[in-house]
């Protein structure tokens, strides 16, 4: 495998060739020379195409960066990393900032640099940070000087780490003073398309978090399929959203997916509802991307607000509840682009257009990619059945180091841990994580369906649901439920949800025990963590 990459850490740590997935490249806007830098592609690519002086970059503090600006941004950073830090190609560099300017123009320049971005989430705290920097043995580290607290009491715990540079800082070693003092230009690294560009780190939905590792092609590769051929937004469109540049949904869906249709972003710092609405009202944003616990809570608010200037809102990193999804079509009139993706395979690799919507349904396999449902025995089975989702394409699964490397890719396949079912159409109906489904009584019920069943009920306000032990029926169906304010929790409460789901679903889909709490346990990108209510269910929490 060449490379171009002087520490060759991340390479010696992919999974041997035989345990990747299939990778495939159907389509002929996916064939890429062997030297590709996702950062050349992206920003110098736009402004040989003639879109130089388009906007790239916004904030809601003023910031207008065409791609001429990024670049040179970019550019007088990577002079810095290289310069300055000492940064050679692969090595492993952390990021750590909210979504911002200065985190995207960092991200670029790691890129040029030819090192690999490890980016964190803003919220993670000393102890995260130190297992996330010492599997990918970073070497440096770039953090938001708001950000550093944290960082400053993971250092001693990561011996690889050898500098430390502030953003958004007056620090006199940092790297915007030294940035200013460096020239507009630098020759990106001739970096191979199988080079590493990042490594992911999983949201520990379901306990440790594991790297996934991508590489410049995967950037440019997820790039060129479901942007394109299902979003079909415009150059003149302009992007926003809540998902952290540190998970791959927001990196895709707010910085390189519009960057590379010659778009804008609007990176907005503190995304809140009311924020997200400001950027839809002052400053133009017509594509919408966020979880669906956020476009369940904009919802009820978004009457009061001009939303004419929205055009597409799209929606992954869990199930969309059908009863959110109409929320949102009621308040709003727009159809939420629903789809599925994964840290493994960088983005979503099944969806829906906004203009060909299926109740209940996640999609259909984005141009691109195939799926397909397995049994148990591996065999695909026939429309209807419900079984483990596979998926392959241009990207795939390739963790950093990590003895489940097998357990994701079988057979060139990914699978993902989703149960779905494929009809006859070849559109696939999600039922539940394959740990999420509940066998009580010999029936198997998807845990997601009942917590749908139940977010309609307009006393609820937020709901997830597990099994939990019990010892006539081995295990039953528990729900952990956030009332609306004002509503009392209770006997009559509890009775009135389960005879709401029963005429809802099938009846012996309802939750047999009912736990009120104040929140429930999401990670910083809004997925349940439904591992730890497992847990709370096993302990018989009160």
């Amino acid at each position: 495998m060449k490379t171009a990459h002087v520490d060759t850490f991340a390479r010696d740590r992919l999974p041997p060739r035989e345990q990747w997935p299939d990778l495939v490249f159907d389509l002929p806007e996916l064939a890429y020379p062997e030297r590709l830098n996702c950062a050349t592609e992206l920003v110098r690519g736009a402004i040989a195409r003639g879109q130089g002086d388009r906007v790239a970059i916004r904030s809601p503090a003023g910031v207008r960066w065409t791609y001429r600006d990024l670049d040179a941004e970019a550019n007088r950073i990577a002079c810095v990393l290289v310069e300055d830090l000492g940064v050679v190609p692969g090595n492993r560099v952390l990021l750590r900032g909210p979504n911002s300017p200065k985190m995207a123009a960092n991200w670029f320049a790691i890129q040029k640099a030819g090192a690999i971005a490890v980016a964190t989430m803003p919220l993670l705290r000393a102890k995260e940070l130190v297992d996330i920097a010492a599997k990918a043995e970073v070497s440096h580290a770039l953090c938001d000087g708001r950000l550093a607290d944290e960082l400053i009491l993971a250092r001693p715990q990561v011996p690889s780490l050898r500098r430390v540079a502030l953003f958004e800082s007056d620090a006199y070693d940092g790297i915007d003073r030294r940035a200013r003092e460096k020239p507009a230009t630098f020759d990106d690294v001739a970096t191979f398309a199988e080079d590493v560009a990042m490594i992911a780190f999983t949201s520990g939905t379901t306990g440790k978090p594991k790297g996934t590792m991508h590489t410049h092609r995967d950037v440019i590769a997820a790039s060129d399929c479901w942007p394109k051929h299902t979003l079909k937004a415009s150059p003149d469109d302009v992007f926003t959203g809540s998902p952290p540049l540190a998970f791959t949904f927001g990196l895709g869906g707010l910085l390189v997916f519009p960057l590379r249709i010659g778009a804008s972003t609007m990176l907005v710092e503190r995304p809140a509802p009311d924020t997200l609405f400001e950027a839809i009202e002052k400053h133009g944003a017509t594509v919408l991307f966020t979880a669906p616990t956020a476009y369940r809570a904009m919802s009820a608010l978004a009457k009061d607000r001009d939303l004419s200037k929205l055009r597409k809102c799209v929606s992954a990193g869990e199930a969309l509840p059908a009863s959110t999804r109409a929320m949102w079509k009621e308040a709003t009139g727009i159809d939420i682009v629903d789809g599925i993706g994964s840290t493994e395979m960088f983005h979503i690799f099944i969806s829906h257009p906004d203009d060909d919507v299926r109740g209940g349904a996640t999609g259909k396999a984005v141009p691109g990619y195939r799926a397909c449902i397995l049994g148990d025995d591996g065999e695909p089975l026939p429309p209807g059945k419900v079984g483990r989702l596979a998926v392959k394409g241009p990207t795939g699964c390739k963790y950093l180091d990590d003895p489940r490397q097998t357990s994701y890719v079988q057979r060139g396949w990914n699978l993902t841990g989703d149960a779905y079912l494929v009809d006859e159409d070849g559109w696939y109906v999600f039922q539940a994580r394959t740990d999420d489904m509940i066998v009580t009584a010999g029936y198997n019920i998807a845990g997601p369906e009942v917590e749908s069943a139940l977010m309609r009920h307009p006393d609820v306000a937020d709901c997830g649901v597990v099994a939990a032990p019990d010892e006539e029926r081995g295990m039953i169906v528990k729900a952990y439920v956030v009332l609306k304010p004002g509503v009392e929790p209770g006997e009559e409460t509890t009775k009135l949800l389960q005879e709401y789901v029963k005429a809802t679903i099938a009846p012996y889909k309802y939750p047999r025990a009912v736990e009120y709490v104040e929140a429930l346990p999401r990670t910083e990108t809004g997925k349940l963590q439904r591992f730890r209510l497992r847990t709370m269910a096993k302990e018989g929490s009160r």
